[in-house]
């Protein structure tokens, strides 16, 4: 049963996170989020942002999440980023969701570009295309979002905690779940 539940998983976790990430799929994202409702602010109020297209989330008992993005400063790309999440806990199906990461100060930015930063507390809950997610950072505050379509992303944290305001759009699939668990973002900046 065990070999099983774990082959699903990894089975669907391929599935979801294996969609080709092309330069018009960042383009996309991003204009998704600038018509999507408070999210569309935060562009004109922040001096950078982490965007990351599809985010594959798939559990059964034991969950993981992966997701590729690139990272912005003043609208130009500074590098890329990687998101990785396991959780523990009573989960079960998949999702695929869009995320951003809005730093509203330099310091914010450096922050998460410096190395392998984490959000130490994750709590989400999603139907098929509704989510709401919330989130508790090592050292850096916390941040929430919750979204209905593409067109309705909302930040039900009204702002920037510690200097980051995360969203995030459900893209499909149907997750239960109830867990605590970390994403670790890592960053690579472009080499010239």
């Amino acid at each position: 049963m065990k070999i099983l539940a774990n082959s699903v998983l990894a089975l669907l976790l391929t599935v979801l996170s294996s969609t080709l990430v092309l330069a018009d799929e960042y383009d996309d994202t991003i204009t998704s989020f600038k018509n999507a409702g408070a999210s569309a602010t935060y562009f004109d109020k922040s001096v950078g942002y982490a965007v990351f297209p599809t985010i594959g989330k798939a559990g059964l008992g034991i969950g993981a999440a992966h997701g590729s993005g690139r990272v912005y400063k003043g609208g130009e790309v500074i590098g890329t980023a990687s998101m990785t999440q396991v959780t523990l806990g009573l989960q079960m199906g998949a999702e695929a969701y869009s995320q951003i990461v809005f730093f509203e100060t330099e310091n914010a930015l450096n922050t998460f570009i410096a190395g392998d930063f984490q959000f130490s507390a994750d709590a989400s809950a999603v139907a098929i295309t509704a989510g709401v997610t919330a989130g508790a950072s090592t050292g850096s505050g916390a941040a929430a979002g919750a979204s209905g379509t593409s067109n309705t992303a909302v930040n039900t944290s009204a702002g920037y905690f510690s200097g980051m305001a995360v969203f995030t759009v459900a893209k499909g699939g149907l997750m239960y779940q109830a867990t605590l668990g970390g994403q670790v973002y890592s960053f690579d900046p472009i080499k010239e």
